[in-house]
């Protein structure tokens, strides 16, 4: 009687080079379809050109006052929510999972419905706008506006990663330091965010490249107010009806500065040791 084992290791092994052959092409369509777009933007502008557009006042102005409201987003996004992702990764209670869909909403709701969103609470006459007001505080169609906006989009960003971060850390670290008399602030600043660091960092990155990117909340909550509102993706919006090497060299700017980030965040050799941790850890 004839062994089928041969015969049937022959044909695992054909399947699995077809679904190898069949991944490879489906990969490479969609890693064509992803970075055609870039490159195209990239072959538009010439060296020359991208230097001799960066001491355009448009692009100046744009690019200062994108820095200046992404650093500003970003930092509130920390302060506010690294306690969040801590409660959050650590503590159970009522209407937890709420809460965590309220944060992760900005993520998926469209820009423009959320600057929408925003104006109808913080406008002048709006829920809290009117409070605003009356203490002499304005968002609409301010410098702050678009740091509110870009906040408002990119909480999400950096709490999903600060949470997992938190998760991660092993408990028996803590147990210890419980043990031997820490207190909560000192187990907190000494063991959890130094062990988090990694995850923080990420999500310090993945909310400045959102903030940076930020367009529709952007331009409905704080209008496109040259110097004072116009930001980068807006600034692009401008330039394509009027000056297309300006928008080209503005988008070029945005490209590079969202690559950088996130390529430094992958080459971080920090993140790659707490992405082999999680992988290692009977939990992932």
């Amino acid at each position: 009687m004839s062994n089928p084992a041969p015969a049937l290791s022959q044909r695992a092994r054909r399947g699995a080079s077809g679904v190898v052959v069949l991944s490879v092409c489906a990969s490479g369509l969609l890693l064509v379809f992803l970075g055609l777009p870039f490159v195209s933007l990239l072959m538009r502008a010439a060296p020359s050109q991208l230097l001799q557009h960066l001491t355009d006042g448009t692009v100046l102005s744009a690019l200062r006052l994108s820095l200046l409201t992404a650093a500003s987003s970003t930092l509130l996004t920390v302060v506010f929510g690294t306690p969040l992702a801590w409660l959050l990764a650590t503590r159970e209670f009522r209407g937890k999972r709420v809460i965590e869909t309220l944060v992760d909403l900005p993520m998926v709701l469209p820009p423009t419905v959320a600057g929408f969103a925003l104006l109808l609470a913080f406008g002048r006459m709006g829920v809290a706008g009117r409070t605003l007001d009356a203490v002499g505080i304005h968002l609409p169609f301010t410098t702050l506006g678009v740091v509110a906006a870009q906040w408002f989009m990119s909480v999400p960003f950096y709490v999903s990663p600060a949470r997992a971060g938190f998760a991660a850390v092993d408990r028996r670290y803590l147990e210890a330091a419980e043990t031997l008399g820490a207190s909560e602030s000192f187990v907190f600043t000494r063991i959890v965010l130094p062990l988090a660091q990694p995850a923080l960092i990420a999500g310090i990155a993945m909310a400045t490249a959102r903030a940076l990117g930020e367009f529709g909340a952007t331009i409905m909550f704080a209008g496109n107010l040259p110097g004072t509102t116009q930001t980068m993706p807006l600034a692009v919006y401008v330039a394509m009806n009027s000056d297309l090497d300006t928008a080209i060299v503005l988008a070029i700017l945005l490209l590079v500065m969202s690559f950088a980030l996130l390529l430094g965040l992958r080459s971080s050799p920090s993140t790659f040791l707490w992405n082999r941790s999680r992988a290692a850890s009977p939990a992932s």
